[in-house]
């Protein structure tokens, strides 16, 4: 495996996508290092253009109108779209793309879309690195655990140290780190799935609290509402994305063999309550749930 071109450090660093999870990982970055750029395509959009150059203002980072303003010499690449643009990005950018530069892949795809992915890159001259965001960036930020894999996954954890952030090796192949994402993502969003069908039916059926109880007693260690309350917030401000990030899941698991039964019911639940454009709101289950189901009462209706 190979190290870091040795004029990295002078050199700048593109964020190809600025979502919460660029913003938030690029402001722990030390400061004045390197120059940082960014580019994301709602700034072509009129409706969001106006938001977007407000964050990179509000981040400290230079905006860019296009993905190859924004990779003009950088030699480390954070692609950070959604999880169905991955393949697309990479293709865009490949024309653009310094020789040997790091393009580290944190997209929430399937391993054969990173393979894909990876095709692009390596073909422009570009170093592919799979690597999978493992945490919520929120309240780790810069810190959030990152596993990276692929014949460059050495050069990477390098220059992610001295960015300050945490990665560990998950394998020499692209595709493994992003393998585990994804089945992880079957158990902690398919929880997040089931929270919603059960607790939302209870709470129609005015026997919510009986069923808290129920599981607070089949498993003490977990406060049941606090994480029902929880559960929902997500689906509800990044359901669209998690919906996404399913889709890629459910190819993952067709690949290997097996009937993606649970991750296709997953993404449709993710998409459904995401797609209501709820925010939020007070941390409290009840009014979550409430909410919920009137907004989706009111959609059947």
């Amino acid at each position: 495996m190979d190290a870091a071109p040795g004029h990295a450090t002078s050199r700048s660093i593109a964020l190809i996508g600025f979502g919460e999870a660029a913003m938030t990982i690029s402001r722990g970055w030390p400061a004045g290092e390197r120059p940082i750029r960014a580019f994301d395509v709602k700034t072509d959009e009129p409706e969001t253009a106006a938001t977007m150059r407000s964050r990179y203002a509000g981040a400290g980072v230079e905006g860019c109108g296009t993905a190859s303003e924004a990779l003009a010499g950088a030699v480390i690449v954070f692609c950070l779209v959604t999880a169905d643009r991955a393949v697309e990005a990479a293709g865009q950018a490949a024309g653009a793309l310094e020789p040997g530069a790091l393009w580290l892949d944190g997209n929430s795809a399937s391993p054969q879309s990173k393979r894909q992915a990876g095709e692009r890159i390596e073909a422009a001259g570009g170093r592919y690195v799979d690597m999978a965001i493992m945490a919520p960036v929120h309240p780790k930020g810069h810190r959030v655990p990152l596993l990276v894999s692929g014949p460059h996954a050495d050069a990477a954890r390098l220059t992610l140290q001295e960015l300050g952030m945490n990665a560990a090796p998950a394998g020499a192949e692209v595709g493994q780190a992003s393998a585990i994402k994804m089945l992880r993502s079957v158990m902690v969003k398919g929880f997040e799935a089931l929270t919603a069908e059960c607790l939302l039916a209870a709470r129609r059926a005015g026997v919510e609290e009986a069923v808290l109880a129920s599981l607070q007693a089949s498993d003490p260690g977990q406060d049941w509402t606090a994480r029902s309350a929880y559960n929902l917030e997500r689906m509800m401000v990044h359901g669209t994305r998690r919906a996404a990030e399913m889709d890629e899941v459910r190819r993952t698991v067709e690949d290997l063999g097996l009937p993606p039964r649970m991750s296709a019911a997953i993404a449709e639940w993710q998409r459904a309550i995401g797609g209501l454009g709820l925010a939020g709101g007070a941390n409290d289950f009840a009014e979550r749930a409430d909410r919920l189901n009137a907004a989706l009462q009111s959609d059947e209706a």
